[in-house]
C-alpha cells in the first residue's frame, strides 16, 4: 500500500458539509429522510442542504473521530521512527591507531636492545621526514619556502653531535644550521628572504634540536632505560589525557586551540603520568627514587600537554588537520612527534638533576 492511500478523501464544498464535517472526517453514509425517502447525496451537497428541510444525518449520529495519522511504512512499532542515539565517538581509526603504535614500538625497542647506534639512526630517519612534513605544508598553505636541503643534513648532524658531543655539539650543529640556511635561501629572488629564513630557523630548533636530546639521554650507562621512561611516561600521558577526557571531559581547556582537549583530560594526563613515573624512577633508572617519578610525570604530562597544543596551533594556522598521511591513524610523523619534542629536554633535564648524566 502506498503512502497515498493514507490521505483523507477529498471533501466538497458547503455550508452544510463544513458546519459539520472537519477536514479529516470521513463522510457519513446516505440516510432516509422524514418521509423514509432516500434522497441523492451528491445534490443534497451541491445545494448545501437537505430536501424537504431534512436533516443531512441522523440527530443521534455521534461526530466522527479525526483519523489517526498512519505510522511511517518502515517503522512496525513507534519507537522505531526515532533516530537511536548516537554513540561517542574517537575522530580517528582506532585499529589502525592502535596498531602503527605497536609497530613503531616495537622498532624503537628492537634499536634499544641491538646497538644504540641503531637508534639513534632511528632519531635521525623520524627527524629528516618530519622536516619533510613541515616544510612541504610551510610551502603549500602559507607560500614559505623553507629551504629542506640543508635542514635535513644540518638535522641530522645535529642528532648525531649530540649524541657524540653532548649539548655543547648540539649547540653547534644547530647554529651551523641556521648559517647554511641563511646562505642557501641566498641563492634564490630575495622576495621573502626573511620569512623563508625565519622559517626555517624554527624548523631547525622546532625539529631536530629538540629531537637532539633523545639522544642525549641515550649516552648514559643505563641509556636505554632513560629513553624507555622518556617515551613510556609520554604514551601513558597521552593515553590518559584521551581516556579520562573522552569519557569524563566536559570543560574545554583550549577551545580556541584544540575543542578536543578537556581540563577533566588534562587531570587523567597528570595521574597516569605520575603513577607510571613514580614506578618507572624506582625499578628503571639508576639510583631513582619514586617521589622523584612523581615529579617527573608531573612535568611530562604538562610539557606534552603544552607539546600537543602547540602543534595545533600550527595546524591551525595552517588550515590542515594533520601534517602528513604516513601514519595511518596518527597522521603524519610530526603529528606523533609534537609530545614527544618538547617533553625530551624536560625529561633530560629532571634525569640530569636527580641521578645526573653518567
Amino acid at each position: 500500500m502506498n503512502d497515498s492511500s493514507w490521505q483523507p478523501e477529498p471533501v466538497p464544498a458547503g455550508p452544510a458539509y463544513d458546519a459539520q464535517v472537519g477536514p479529516h472526517t470521513r463522510p457519513m453514509p446516505i440516510v432516509p429522510d422524514a418521509a423514509g425517502r432516500d434522497f441523492d447525496d451528491r445534490e443534497a451537497r451541491d445545494r448545501g442542504a437537505a430536501p424537504d428541510g431534512g436533516s443531512l444525518f441522523r440527530a443521534d449520529t455521534p461526530p466522527q473521530e479525526p483519523m489517526p495519522s498512519p505510522p511511517p511504512p518502515h517503522a512496525e512499532h513507534p519507537q522505531d521512527s526515532f533516530p537511536p542515539p548516537q554513540k561517542k565517538r574517537a575522530g580517528r581509526d582506532l585499529r589502525a591507531a592502535i596498531g602503527v603504535g605497536v609497530g613503531l614500538g616495537a622498532v624503537i625497542f628492537a634499536s634499544l636492545l641491538i646497538v644504540k647506534a641503531v637508534f639513534v639512526g632511528v632519531v635521525v630517519v623520524a627527524v629528516v621526514v618530519g622536516l619533510w612534513e613541515l616544510t612541504s605544508r610551510l610551502q603549500e598553505k602559507k607560500g614559505i619556502k623553507a629551504p629542506l636541503v640543508p635542514l635535513a643534513v644540518g638535522g641530522a648532524a645535529m642528532v648525531i653531535a649530540g649524541y657524540v658531543r653532548g649539548a655543547e655539539g648540539a649547540w653547534v650543529a644547530m647554529a651551523l644550521t641556521v648559517l647554511a640556511v641563511l646562505v642557501w635561501r641566498m641563492t634564490e629572488p630575495p622576495e621573502d628572504y626573511l620569512k623563508d629564513v625565519t622559517a626555517g630557523a624554527f624548523a631547525a630548533f622546532y625539529v631536530p634540536f629538540l629531537a637532539t636530546f633523545v639522544a642525549m639521554l641515550l649516552t648514559a650507562d643505563d641509556g636505554p632505560q632513560r629513553v624507555i621512561t622518556f617515551l613510556l611516561l609520554t604514551v601513558v600521558s597521552d593515553t590518559g589525557a584521551y581516556a579520562v577526557g573522552w569519557r569524563f571531559g566536559k570543560t574545554k581547556l583550549a577551545p580556541r586551540i584544540s575543542p578536543g582537549k578537556t581540563r577533566e583530560g588534562l587531570f587523567g594526563a597528570v595521574a597516569f603520568a605520575m603513577v607510571a613515573g613514580a614506578l618507572c624512577m624506582e625499578f628503571l633508572i639508576d639510583g631513582g627514587a619514586w617521589w622523584q617519578g612523581l615529579l617527573l610525570g608531573l612535568a611530562v604530562a604538562v610539557s606534552a600537554t603544552l607539546g600537543d597544543l602547540g602543534e595545533s596551533m600550527i595546524k591551525r594556522d595552517l588550515g590542515i588537520k594533520d601534517m602528513g598521511t604516513l601514519l595511518p591513524g596518527h597522521g603524519g610523523i610530526m603529528d606523533r612527534l609534537d609530545s614527544l619534542l618538547p617533553t625530551a629536554p624536560v625529561v633530560w633535564l629532571l634525569l640530569a638533576a636527580f641521578v645526573g648524566t653518567g
